[in-house]
């Protein structure tokens, strides 16, 4: 696909998922007529260096009420500039040819001081990051046509990533009418496999050819995922403050084709911060950030939302989301474990696999784990009634057997007499 022409459409600064609201805007020239139009999902992930010399990831979500002030529209160019929250903004230049409009280049301005954003940043200056698209062979849209693309892409640059999905955008809107003419991205243009070969020849074929095998290669399997620590801290002095121990495997459909990946502890760093209402972990590494919010709701926690991205070695970008759990529940001051691998299916796209489960995102006392509560698949309490109670039906019907046979026996030698 347009990998930058995605900046095309990087209107969709964003990290995609249907989950994920869109954002519509429209700009209006100076003669209070459409100009340009934008319709898109946007999602952020920003690295910044946090209190203690230690190095976080905030995850965003472009939202749905953005400003729309210092975007312009002219004969041959256009801007299209969003503000969002406490000063942040992105922005998008466009170019406009004979027959054909592009994306030229996107700024992204965020302001570390934004505590709600970046916590405990160490600095409070505005993270600028600029990219340079008119040198690259991304796609153009037609003059008079929207650029469509649902397909997810993702730009990184400057320690931000922007991934972005279910783009509409149509820059040098005519006469003030948004077009019902689309140009697609060519990710959304499904590929038609060329017919094989007619053999026109009329030499008989030899008869000693041996046809290929069409037996599918079966897709090796996983191993055991490796157990890593991940750990979230606060302080001068580096103290844990969330604490989580698990070995994890991804399932994920790029495409409707499954793919899996175990995260591997070395290489992968935790970062995310800790509340009173709400803790966060964020897992990264070069081809996967993983985001696991927990709440803490009248002194019980539980895992609320889980947001996953990962970009595959062939460039393929996957993202997806689920802020409706109820996973992992168990009293605040306490941990949840889980030995026994767990499967979930966070939805039709997504499912995380989990071996040596525990987790802890509140009231961590001296960096240990407290008193676990098990999930059903480790208690083996509920197995003791069990148990017994076989026994004891066991007993029951072996003294109802050795009955029966002691009868038959008194019967038969009454007979005799």
């Amino acid at each position: 696909m347009i990998h930058r022409a995605v900046l095309f459409l990087a209107l969709a600064l964003g990290l995609g998922t249907q989950l994920t609201s869109a954002t519509e805007v429209m700009v209006n020239n100076t003669e209070g007529k459409l100009c340009l139009y934008a319709n898109l999902k946007v999602n952020f992930s920003v690295a910044y260096e946090a209190v203690g010399d230690k190095n976080a990831t905030a995850v965003f979500s472009l939202p749905d009420a953005v400003l729309t002030n210092g975007s312009a529209c002219a004969n041959s160019s256009s801007t299209l500039r969003l503000g969002f929250g406490q000063g942040h903004s992105w922005t998008m230049t466009f170019s406009k040819g004979a027959q054909s409009y592009q994306a030229d280049s996107v700024t992204v301005d965020l302001n570390l001081a934004d505590a709600a954003v970046f916590p405990n940043a160490t600095s409070n200056e505005t993270m600028s990051v600029t990219v340079n698209v008119n040198a690259t062979s991304l796609s153009k849209a037609d003059l008079g046509t929207c650029y469509s693309c649902n397909s997810q892409d993702v730009i990184r640059d400057g320690g931000v990533s922007q991934t972005l999905w279910s783009v509409l955008i149509q820059a040098f809107v005519a006469n003030g009418s948004k077009s019902q003419e689309m140009t697609s991205c060519a990710a959304d243009v499904p590929i038609t496999p060329s017919p094989a070969p007619t053999n026109t020849s009329t030499t008989a074929a030899p008869t000693t050819a041996v046809a290929p095998t069409t037996t599918p290669i079966p897709t090796p399997a996983l191993p055991t995922p490796t157990t890593g620590n991940y750990h979230v801290t606060t302080g001068v002095n580096g103290t844990a403050c969330l604490m989580a121990d698990f070995g994890l495997s991804i399932g994920f459909k790029i495409q409707g084709q499954l793919q899996k990946m175990n995260l591997e502890p070395n290489g992968t760093s935790a970062s995310g911060t800790c509340g009173v209402n709400s803790s966060q972990l964020v897992l990264s590494n070069p081809s996967a950030t993983l985001v696991f919010t927990f709440v803490n709701e009248t002194a019980k926690f539980r895992l609320h939302a889980v947001t996953v991205n990962i970009t595959t070695g062939s460039g393929q970008q996957f993202y997806s989301e689920n802020t409706n759990l109820s996973l992992w529940a168990a009293s605040v001051g306490s941990s949840y474990m889980c030995n026994k691998e767990q499967s979930y299916n966070l939805s039709e796209s997504l499912a995380l696999h989990t071996v040596a489960l525990r987790v802890q995102p509140f009231a961590v006392a001296s960096g240990k784990f407290s008193t676990a509560h098990e999930c059903s698949m480790d208690d083996t309490t509920a197995l003791i009634p069990i148990i017994v109670g076989c026994a004891l039906t066991g007993l029951i019907l072996i003294v109802v057997v050795a009955y029966i046979i002691g009868r038959r026996k008194t019967y038969v030698g009454y007979q005799t007499l």
